[in-house]
């Protein structure tokens, strides 16, 4: 089985590319990914809440989806496949801060909730009604090769035809790398990504 890939993009703290094209930005880090928001989404208020992986992650994938034209309503033969070598470690590290002061111990339920890695494939799955398989696997490194064995993997169960996959990585609110592919199933043997 090989992979066809419809549409890209690559987001860093400071430039956007889709299917090899400059996205025009403003801002840089976090700016720049509220800046994306406002000018190419704005109609889900749920952003605002998301940690930093899940908004790099769901930008991405608006962004993404955007360059595939109109939406069906509702998908189940698309999955979600991301990595991460970071996972949610940004948003550990506030949840972190919120239970080292005994004095000031607050355990917030609003940043807990996006101290697990998956949450970002959850909330771009939910957002597009997605039904498929959804995983984010964490690997010490973006490695594009061991990612598309697992997209194939995932494609070769039957059960979806497509996959949003690629690498969603945050360091922090302003280091952060996004590359995320459409991918599908090549039928002919003779294209390769």
């Amino acid at each position: 089985m090989s992979l066809n890939v419809k549409h890209t993009i690559t987001i860093t703290p400071t430039a956007v590319t889709r299917d090899g094209q400059p996205l025009a930005t403003q801002g840089m880090g976090s700016e720049m990914l509220t800046a994306l928001y406002r000018a190419h989404v704005g109609d889900y208020p749920k952003f605002f809440k998301m940690d930093a992986l899940c908004r790099l992650g769901f930008i991405a994938s608006e962004l993404l989806l955007q360059a595939e034209g109109p939406q069906p309503a509702m998908r189940d033969d698309r999955a979600i496949v991301l990595a991460s070598s970071c996972g949610s470690l940004c948003d550990d590290t506030h949840y972190q801060a919120t239970i080292d002061d005994v004095d000031e111990f607050y355990p917030s339920p609003a940043v807990f909730v996006y101290t697990l890695s998956n949450i970002v494939t959850g909330e771009i799955a939910i957002r597009n009604h997605y039904l498929a398989e959804t995983a984010c696997y964490i690997l010490p490194r973006h490695d594009r090769d061991t990612l598309m064995r697992i997209v194939e993997d995932t494609l070769a169960l039957g059960e979806a035809r497509s996959a949003l996959c690629g690498w969603v990585d945050c360091r922090s609110d302003n280091d952060f790398e996004a590359s995320i592919a459409i991918v599908d199933i090549n039928h002919d043997n003779s294209q390769q990504p």
